[in-house]
Protein backbone atom coordinates (compact mmCIF):
# COMPACT_ATOMS: atom_id res chain seq x y z
CA UNK A 1 0.00 0.00 0.00
CA UNK A 2 2.80 2.37 0.91
CA UNK A 3 4.66 1.80 -2.37
CA UNK A 4 1.42 2.25 -4.31
CA UNK A 5 0.84 5.61 -2.57
CA UNK A 6 4.40 6.72 -3.38
CA UNK A 7 3.97 5.79 -7.05
CA UNK A 8 0.65 7.68 -7.18
CA UNK A 9 2.29 10.76 -5.63
CA UNK A 10 5.17 10.63 -8.08
CA UNK A 11 2.79 10.34 -11.03
CA UNK A 12 0.82 13.33 -9.77
CA UNK A 13 3.98 15.35 -9.28
CA UNK A 14 5.27 14.37 -12.71
CA UNK A 15 2.00 15.45 -14.28
CA UNK A 16 2.20 18.81 -12.53
CA UNK A 17 5.74 19.42 -13.73
CA UNK A 18 4.71 18.69 -17.32
CA UNK A 19 1.85 21.14 -17.13
CA UNK A 20 2.50 24.15 -14.92
CA UNK A 21 6.15 23.83 -13.95
CA UNK A 22 7.66 22.89 -17.27
CA UNK A 23 11.08 24.26 -18.14
CA UNK A 24 11.08 26.82 -20.93
CA UNK A 25 12.71 26.05 -24.25
CA UNK A 26 16.41 26.81 -24.60
CA UNK A 27 17.19 30.45 -25.19
CA UNK A 28 16.72 31.39 -28.83
CA UNK A 29 20.10 33.07 -29.19
CA UNK A 30 22.10 30.01 -28.21
CA UNK A 31 19.87 27.03 -29.07
CA UNK A 32 22.74 25.66 -31.17
CA UNK A 33 26.21 26.18 -29.74
CA UNK A 34 27.68 24.99 -33.03
CA UNK A 35 27.67 27.32 -36.02
CA UNK A 36 25.60 26.33 -39.05
CA UNK A 37 26.29 28.11 -42.33
CA UNK A 38 23.29 29.85 -43.87
CA UNK A 39 23.09 32.18 -46.88
CA UNK A 40 23.12 35.24 -44.58
CA UNK A 41 25.56 33.91 -41.98
CA UNK A 42 28.83 32.39 -43.11
CA UNK A 43 32.52 33.28 -43.24
CA UNK A 44 31.98 35.16 -46.53
CA UNK A 45 29.14 37.36 -45.27
CA UNK A 46 30.34 40.98 -45.59
CA UNK A 47 30.95 42.83 -42.34
CA UNK A 48 33.09 45.85 -41.51
CA UNK A 49 33.05 48.51 -38.82
CA UNK A 50 31.19 51.75 -39.46
CA UNK A 51 32.82 55.05 -38.40
CA UNK A 52 30.39 55.25 -35.46
CA UNK A 53 31.34 51.76 -34.32
CA UNK A 54 35.04 52.57 -34.60
CA UNK A 55 34.57 55.53 -32.27
CA UNK A 56 32.77 53.34 -29.73
CA UNK A 57 35.49 50.69 -30.00
CA UNK A 58 38.20 53.28 -29.34
CA UNK A 59 36.31 54.39 -26.23
CA UNK A 60 36.03 50.80 -24.98
CA UNK A 61 39.65 49.85 -25.62
CA UNK A 62 40.91 53.01 -23.91
CA UNK A 63 39.68 51.49 -20.64
CA UNK A 64 42.13 48.57 -20.79
CA UNK A 65 45.93 48.25 -21.00
CA UNK A 66 47.13 47.51 -24.53
CA UNK A 67 48.21 44.01 -23.51
CA UNK A 68 44.72 43.26 -22.18
CA UNK A 69 42.66 44.22 -25.21
CA UNK A 70 40.77 40.94 -25.04
CA UNK A 71 38.98 42.35 -21.99
CA UNK A 72 36.92 44.32 -24.51
CA UNK A 73 35.50 41.18 -26.11
CA UNK A 74 32.01 41.45 -24.58
CA UNK A 75 31.39 45.13 -25.44
CA UNK A 76 32.84 44.72 -28.95
CA UNK A 77 30.53 41.77 -29.63
CA UNK A 78 27.64 43.94 -28.49
CA UNK A 79 28.72 46.80 -30.78
CA UNK A 80 28.95 44.37 -33.71
CA UNK A 81 25.49 42.99 -32.98
CA UNK A 82 23.90 46.43 -32.70
CA UNK A 83 25.53 47.55 -35.94
CA UNK A 84 24.17 44.46 -37.72
CA UNK A 85 20.49 44.87 -36.78
CA UNK A 86 20.62 42.77 -33.63
CA UNK A 87 22.30 39.85 -35.43
CA UNK A 88 25.80 38.59 -34.59
CA UNK A 89 27.15 36.80 -37.65
CA UNK A 90 30.22 34.60 -37.98
CA UNK A 91 32.03 37.28 -39.99
CA UNK A 92 31.22 39.85 -37.28
CA UNK A 93 32.77 37.58 -34.64
CA UNK A 94 35.84 37.15 -36.84
CA UNK A 95 36.11 40.93 -37.08
CA UNK A 96 36.04 41.21 -33.29
CA UNK A 97 38.81 38.59 -33.06
CA UNK A 98 40.87 40.54 -35.58
CA UNK A 99 40.33 43.82 -33.69
CA UNK A 100 41.43 42.30 -30.38
CA UNK A 101 44.24 40.07 -31.72
CA UNK A 102 42.45 37.04 -30.31
CA UNK A 103 42.07 33.53 -31.71
CA UNK A 104 38.57 33.39 -33.29
CA UNK A 105 37.66 30.34 -31.21
CA UNK A 106 37.98 32.44 -28.04
CA UNK A 107 35.43 34.89 -29.42
CA UNK A 108 33.11 32.04 -30.47
CA UNK A 109 33.29 30.59 -26.95
CA UNK A 110 32.25 33.93 -25.48
CA UNK A 111 29.40 34.54 -27.93
CA UNK A 112 27.93 31.06 -27.46
CA UNK A 113 27.98 31.35 -23.66
CA UNK A 114 25.92 34.55 -23.28
CA UNK A 115 22.30 34.55 -24.41
CA UNK A 116 22.35 38.27 -25.15
CA UNK A 117 24.20 37.56 -28.39
CA UNK A 118 21.88 36.58 -31.22
CA UNK A 119 23.73 34.21 -33.51
CA UNK A 120 20.44 33.38 -35.19
CA UNK A 121 18.64 36.16 -37.02
CA UNK A 122 15.86 37.71 -34.97
CA UNK A 123 13.16 40.26 -35.69
CA UNK A 124 13.47 43.98 -35.22
CA UNK A 125 11.82 43.53 -31.81
CA UNK A 126 13.22 40.50 -30.04
CA UNK A 127 10.66 39.90 -27.27
CA UNK A 128 12.07 37.92 -24.36
CA UNK A 129 9.22 36.79 -22.15
CA UNK A 130 10.03 35.81 -18.58
CA UNK A 131 8.42 32.46 -17.79
CA UNK A 132 9.82 31.86 -14.31
CA UNK A 133 7.53 31.25 -11.32
CA UNK A 134 6.50 34.81 -10.26
CA UNK A 135 5.74 35.86 -13.83
CA UNK A 136 4.02 32.55 -14.56
CA UNK A 137 1.77 32.95 -11.52
CA UNK A 138 0.95 36.54 -12.50
CA UNK A 139 -0.12 35.73 -16.05
CA UNK A 140 2.94 35.17 -18.26
CA UNK A 141 1.11 32.45 -20.18
CA UNK A 142 -1.64 34.92 -21.13
CA UNK A 143 0.99 37.40 -22.30
CA UNK A 144 2.65 34.68 -24.34
CA UNK A 145 -0.64 33.77 -25.98
CA UNK A 146 -1.30 37.44 -26.76
CA UNK A 147 2.09 37.83 -28.46
CA UNK A 148 1.69 34.63 -30.45
CA UNK A 149 -1.77 35.58 -31.68
CA UNK A 150 -0.82 39.16 -32.60
CA UNK A 151 2.33 38.22 -34.53
CA UNK A 152 1.04 34.82 -35.72
CA UNK A 153 4.13 33.05 -34.38
CA UNK A 154 5.10 30.48 -31.79
CA UNK A 155 7.96 30.60 -29.33
CA UNK A 156 11.31 30.69 -31.13
CA UNK A 157 9.77 31.96 -34.39
CA UNK A 158 9.91 35.29 -36.23
CA UNK A 159 6.90 36.95 -37.80
CA UNK A 160 6.63 37.09 -41.58
CA UNK A 161 7.12 40.87 -41.63
CA UNK A 162 10.40 40.45 -39.71
CA UNK A 163 9.22 42.62 -36.83
CA UNK A 164 8.78 40.19 -33.94
CA UNK A 165 10.67 37.24 -32.50
CA UNK A 166 9.44 35.56 -29.33
CA UNK A 167 11.73 33.79 -26.85
CA UNK A 168 10.88 32.50 -23.40
CA UNK A 169 13.70 33.15 -20.94
CA UNK A 170 14.54 32.63 -17.31
CA UNK A 171 14.15 35.24 -14.56
CA UNK A 172 15.01 38.79 -15.64
CA UNK A 173 14.96 40.20 -12.13
CA UNK A 174 11.73 42.23 -12.17
CA UNK A 175 9.63 39.73 -10.21
CA UNK A 176 7.84 42.39 -8.15
CA UNK A 177 6.43 43.92 -11.37
CA UNK A 178 5.46 40.63 -13.00
CA UNK A 179 4.61 39.69 -15.64
CA UNK A 180 7.21 41.37 -17.81
CA UNK A 181 9.20 41.21 -21.02
CA UNK A 182 12.59 42.46 -22.16
CA UNK A 183 13.01 43.76 -25.70
CA UNK A 184 16.31 43.62 -27.58
CA UNK A 185 18.21 42.94 -24.35
CA UNK A 186 17.72 46.56 -23.33
CA UNK A 187 14.26 47.72 -22.28
CA UNK A 188 11.88 46.28 -19.69
CA UNK A 189 8.08 46.41 -20.00
CA UNK A 190 6.39 45.48 -16.73
CA UNK A 191 2.95 44.99 -15.14
CA UNK A 192 1.72 43.54 -18.41
CA UNK A 193 -1.82 42.51 -19.27
CA UNK A 194 -3.13 41.14 -22.57
CA UNK A 195 -4.56 44.61 -23.30
CA UNK A 196 -1.40 46.67 -22.76
CA UNK A 197 0.75 43.98 -24.40
CA UNK A 198 -1.38 44.30 -27.52
CA UNK A 199 -1.07 48.09 -27.33
CA UNK A 200 2.72 47.80 -27.18
CA UNK A 201 2.87 45.59 -30.25
CA UNK A 202 0.51 47.87 -32.17
CA UNK A 203 2.83 50.82 -31.51
CA UNK A 204 5.90 48.87 -32.57
CA UNK A 205 4.15 47.79 -35.74
CA UNK A 206 3.25 51.44 -36.46
CA UNK A 207 6.91 52.44 -36.05
CA UNK A 208 6.38 54.17 -32.71
CA UNK A 209 8.45 53.79 -29.55
CA UNK A 210 6.17 53.15 -26.54
CA UNK A 211 6.97 54.06 -22.96
CA UNK A 212 9.19 51.49 -21.30
CA UNK A 213 9.03 50.05 -17.78
CA UNK A 214 5.70 50.03 -15.89
CA UNK A 215 2.64 49.86 -18.13
CA UNK A 216 0.18 51.01 -15.47
CA UNK A 217 -0.13 53.81 -12.90
CA UNK A 218 2.57 52.41 -10.61
CA UNK A 219 5.69 54.58 -10.41
CA UNK A 220 8.28 52.12 -9.19
CA UNK A 221 7.58 48.81 -7.47
CA UNK A 222 4.39 49.65 -5.59
CA UNK A 223 1.75 47.07 -4.84
CA UNK A 224 -1.87 47.31 -6.05
CA UNK A 225 -2.71 49.57 -3.07
CA UNK A 226 -0.07 52.12 -4.02
CA UNK A 227 2.43 53.44 -1.51
CA UNK A 228 1.74 52.26 2.04
CA UNK A 229 5.05 53.46 3.49
CA UNK A 230 7.78 56.01 2.74
CA UNK A 231 5.06 58.40 1.61
CA UNK A 232 7.07 61.57 2.22
CA UNK A 233 9.36 62.96 -0.43
CA UNK A 234 12.97 62.63 0.65
CA UNK A 235 16.02 64.36 -0.77
CA UNK A 236 18.06 61.38 -1.88
CA UNK A 237 21.29 63.40 -1.74
CA UNK A 238 20.70 65.17 1.58
CA UNK A 239 23.01 62.92 3.59
CA UNK A 240 25.77 62.66 1.00
CA UNK A 241 29.12 64.18 1.89
CA UNK A 242 30.34 67.19 -0.04
CA UNK A 243 33.34 65.67 -1.79
CA UNK A 244 34.75 69.10 -2.65
CA UNK A 245 34.66 70.15 0.99
CA UNK A 246 36.12 66.78 2.00
CA UNK A 247 39.03 67.26 -0.39
CA UNK A 248 39.63 70.71 1.13
CA UNK A 249 39.64 69.27 4.65
CA UNK A 250 42.14 66.58 3.67
CA UNK A 251 44.41 69.14 1.98
CA UNK A 252 44.27 71.38 5.07
CA UNK A 253 45.16 68.46 7.35
CA UNK A 254 48.11 67.50 5.14
CA UNK A 255 49.33 71.12 5.10
CA UNK A 256 49.07 71.32 8.91
CA UNK A 257 51.07 68.10 9.30
CA UNK A 258 53.71 69.42 6.93
CA UNK A 259 53.98 72.73 8.80
CA UNK A 260 54.28 70.91 12.13
CA UNK A 261 57.06 68.71 10.83
CA UNK A 262 58.71 71.73 9.23
CA UNK A 263 58.74 73.74 12.46
CA UNK A 264 60.62 70.93 14.21
CA UNK A 265 63.40 71.04 11.64
CA UNK A 266 64.43 74.71 12.16
CA UNK A 267 68.17 75.17 12.67
CA UNK A 268 69.28 78.40 14.46
CA UNK A 269 72.70 79.72 13.52
CA UNK A 270 74.62 82.53 15.27
CA UNK A 271 77.31 82.71 12.68
CA UNK A 272 77.52 81.94 9.02
CA UNK A 273 80.73 80.02 9.61
CA UNK A 274 78.62 77.27 11.18
CA UNK A 275 77.05 76.50 7.83
CA UNK A 276 78.95 73.46 6.66
CA UNK A 277 78.70 71.16 3.69
CA UNK A 278 75.78 69.29 5.24
CA UNK A 279 73.52 72.31 4.83
CA UNK A 280 74.81 73.03 1.34
CA UNK A 281 75.42 76.75 1.49
CA UNK A 282 74.90 77.17 -2.23
CA UNK A 283 71.45 75.58 -2.21
CA UNK A 284 70.45 77.66 0.79
CA UNK A 285 71.16 80.82 -1.15
CA UNK A 286 69.42 79.84 -4.41
CA UNK A 287 66.27 81.65 -3.43
CA UNK A 288 67.99 85.04 -3.36
CA UNK A 289 70.82 84.92 -0.88
CA UNK A 290 74.41 85.83 -1.45
CA UNK A 291 77.06 83.12 -1.21
CA UNK A 292 79.73 85.66 -0.31
CA UNK A 293 77.76 87.02 2.60
CA UNK A 294 76.38 83.64 3.58
CA UNK A 295 72.69 84.67 3.39
CA UNK A 296 73.19 86.75 6.55
CA UNK A 297 71.27 89.71 5.22
CA UNK A 298 68.28 87.44 4.44
CA UNK A 299 66.07 86.59 7.48
CA UNK A 300 65.62 82.92 6.52
CA UNK A 301 66.28 80.56 3.68
CA UNK A 302 65.29 76.96 3.04
CA UNK A 303 68.06 74.48 2.54
CA UNK A 304 66.70 72.16 -0.13
CA UNK A 305 69.42 69.59 0.23
CA UNK A 306 69.29 69.12 3.99
CA UNK A 307 65.51 69.64 4.27
CA UNK A 308 65.78 72.17 7.10
CA UNK A 309 65.08 75.88 7.53
CA UNK A 310 68.06 78.10 8.38
CA UNK A 311 67.21 80.88 10.84
CA UNK A 312 69.90 83.55 11.18
CA UNK A 313 70.19 85.15 14.62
Amino acid sequence: MFLRAVRTGLRARKGLSRGMLRSPRAAFSSALPQHRDTPDNNASTPFDWTPESKERIATVLAKFPSNYKNSGCLPLLWIAQEQNDNFLTLSAMNKVAEELDMPPIRVYETATFYTMYNRTKVGKYHIQLCGTTPCMLCGAEDIKKTIEEFANIKEGETSEDGLFTLSEVECLGACVNAPMIQVNNQKFYEFLTPANMTALMQKWKAGEEPKAFNQNHVQTCEGPLGKTSLTEEVDAFANFRDLGALAGEIAAEEAAKKDAAYSHSVLHLSDRAMVDQTLCWRDCCQSGGDVEHGCRHVPQRECKLAGVRVMWE
